[in-house]
């Protein structure tokens, strides 16, 4: 297990069961249904939200939704608010992803405060993540 330059260890989430569904091409409605603790399934509908265009309302939501699940499964996994939570790690990147929805969620309704946060969390927690998601 590493650290980051605080000495904070790493947190890793355990296996999200929606991923497999999601990886499977089920309805990411459906998972999130199934699998409503799963960050990962929230995350897809954000990003498939925002892709539409016209939905980003709703991806907020479900960006939030994905965020606040993946908090309370962090905090299970001994986080304590702050260090890496490393994208190398794949079950982290359902939370990962919803974080970086939410700061594009929060872009297209205006709210750049919560952007900036969203941004600067995520960086925080992975500079990876921020690289791959483009944040």
């Amino acid at each position: 297990m590493s650290s980051d330059l605080l000495g904070i260890p790493e947190t890793l989430l355990p296996a999200d069961p929606a991923a497999e569904r999601l990886e499977a091409g089920a309805d990411p409605v459906h998972v999130a249904s199934w699998h409503p603790t799963s960050s990962l399934a929230w995350a897809v509908l954000a990003e498939d939200a925002l892709a539409d265009g016209d939905r980003d309302v709703e991806a907020y939501a479900y960006a939030r939704t994905g965020y606040h699940r993946g908090l309370d499964a962090l905090r299970r996994a001994g986080w304590r608010g702050q260090g890496p939570v490393p994208w190398s790690h794949e079950p982290n990147r359902g939370w990962l992803r919803a974080l970086a929805a939410l700061a594009r969620a929060a872009r297209a309704i205006g709210e750049t405060d919560e952007e900036a946060r969203c941004t600067e969390f995520l960086r925080a927690s992975s500079t990876e993540a921020a690289r791959e998601l483009g944040l």
